[in-house]
């Protein structure tokens, strides 16, 4: 244990730190250590091993090897060294309650006990926040939605949050991005601030990391382990006024998620999609259970009660031109509809010859109606047509 002169609020920040940083140390057991012992007790106790009864029932069965392992650990390491490298990587520490941290998580029911973050604190202004949540396997349907919710939300002054995972999470902040002079992102991830997951997401990390916030529960070098992902979602839910689901399948992450907002009676908005899609099964099952649709991002803003607007032809032009096609055409884009299809698929619909069916789908691609991906035509979101 650290012997070294520190002293108030930065010794407080510099054995959470530590604290945080021991292995097998999640949430939970933190809670229990501080609520019994406070930070500087806290270390006290897992440097020699003595632990009160109460942390070793939450603890459970492998009380005793844990304890030896945060003794082995705090034999070489100093709080002050931990606080020094945190402040090196430019990582804010921020305990419950503190300057900096959210105050949306401050009376959760499961808050985080410390946070670490770079960036500026967009999470501990004031304003509304949207989550955007959804599968790491989606489909370019639920990837051009996100983009549009990220982009437009941001542009309203909406804050949004997501995971910083694959799939509709990069879609989402990437069009938050797009929107350039809106509201900032904000990612939460599961990892220690300098392990970047997914490893293909690096550049995405550091741009939110420049123009927002990237938020973690975990100290630096910490790696991905599967429990911590449950965890990191009950924060994104936590910190949301609004959660969208725009793709999910049966079981994932983003019902996890889901299931964390609904605890904490965060209202729950769902996109719909085909029916036919595994990647929408999950999303229309929330629909058929009662959640709310997000067909836009005005169904966004009206659950933020900023904008309610009347009703508008789902033909309206929002001020882009008409996409002129032939009406012959539009008959094939509509037996297409909103499932992925192969060529043959759409020719047995539509009965035309290989010759017809083809030039349709070129002047509908070239018309940004329809896509080709792995073989399967999709129908483009936002593209006007009926």
């Amino acid at each position: 244990m650290s012997d070294g002169p520190i002293e108030g609020d930065v010794a407080e920040r510099a054995f959470l730190a530590a604290l945080a940083g021991l292995p097998a140390m999640g949430p939970a057991r933190l809670r229990a250590l501080l609520d019994l012992l406070g930070p500087a007790g806290s270390w006290k106790a897992v440097s020699s091993g003595r632990l009160p009864r109460e942390v070793q029932a939450v603890i459970g069965p492998r009380a005793a090897s844990v304890a030896t392992s945060w003794v082995e650990v705090a034999r070489t390491c100093t709080p002050e060294a931990v606080l020094a490298e945190l402040h090196s990587a430019g990582v804010t520490v921020a305990r419950r309650g503190e300057h900096g941290y959210p105050p949306a998580l401050v009376d959760d029911p499961d808050p985080p006990e410390v946070l670490f973050s770079v960036g500026r604190p967009v999470v501990s202004e004031n304003g509304p926040t949207v989550a955007i949540v959804g599968t790491r396997r989606c489909t370019r349907y639920g990837t051009e939605v996100a983009v549009e919710f990220g982009r437009g939300l941001s542009e309203a002054g909406v804050v949004v949050v997501s995971g910083l995972a694959s799939g509709i999470d990069t879609a989402g902040h990437a069009g938050v991005l797009a929107a350039g002079g809106g509201s900032p992102p904000v990612a939460v991830v599961a990892t220690g601030l300098d392990i970047v997951y997914p490893v293909q997401n690096r550049t995405l990390w550091r741009r939110i990391a420049d123009a927002g916030q990237i938020i973690s529960e975990f100290p630096l070098g910490v790696g991905p382990a599967r429990w911590r992902f449950p965890a990191r979602n009950r924060i994104i839910a936590a910190l949301a006024d609004v959660l969208v689901v725009v793709e999910s399948h049966l079981e994932g992450g983003s019902m996890h998620t889901v299931t964390a907002a609904l605890e904490r009676d965060r209202p729950v908005l769902v996109v719909p999609g085909p029916i036919r899609s595994p990647a929408s099964e999950g999303a229309n099952r929330l629909l058929s259970d009662g959640a709310a649709p997000a067909c836009s991002v005005d169904d966004i803003l009206c659950a933020l009660n900023l904008v309610c607007p009347e009703p508008v032809s789902p033909v309206a032009d929002h001020g882009a031109p008409p996409v002129v096609v032939d009406p012959a055409d539009l008959g094939v884009l509509e037996a297409l509809g909103w499932e992925p299809t192969t060529l043959d698929g759409l020719a047995t619909r539509t009965r035309l010859s290989p010759v017809q069916l083809g030039s349709v789908v070129g002047r509908l691609q070239r018309a940004g109606l329809i896509s080709e991906e792995r073989g399967f035509l999709q129908r483009c979101s936002g593209s006007g047509a009926p």
